[in-house]
């Protein structure tokens, strides 16, 4: 079984940064693919970053590319999501995924494990 928390989700200010992170726990999450979706009330979840088992390849949502950016430590078995010259339509909850075979970008998808969401405000 693999468990996701995350954590880092703030109110902040457009143009401001934050990082969030997700800890995961689990025999195996080590050699899980990861990623990040975010959700906001009466829409479909949207895929944000993923990143591969090893650090080596990261995939980016398009409203992101540029501005966020994924990563991983494995010796804490964490993933991190850095979040640059935010915007409005950052606003959501932000969840963290993790996924057995290859990296997660899909929000259908039956496979996934996932946190429980931390919430980011963009607001002035």
């Amino acid at each position: 079984q693999v468990q996701l928390v995350e954590s880092g989700g703030d109110l902040v200010q457009p143009g401001d940064s934050l990082r969030l992170s997700c800890a995961a726990s689990g025999r195996t999450v080590s050699s899980y693919g990861m990623g990040w979706f975010r959700q906001v009330p009466g829409k479909v979840r949207e895929f944000v970053a993923a990143i591969s088992w090893d650090g080596d390849v990261t995939y980016y949502g398009d409203s992101v590319k540029g501005r966020f950016t994924i990563s991983r430590d494995g010796a804490k078995n964490t993933m991190y999501l850095q979040m640059n010259s935010l915007k409005y339509e950052d606003t959501a909850v932000y969840y963290c995924a993790a996924s057995p075979q290859g990296m997660p970008t899909r929000s259908d998808a039956r496979n996934y494990y996932w946190g429980q969401g931390t919430q980011v405000t963009v607001s002035s």
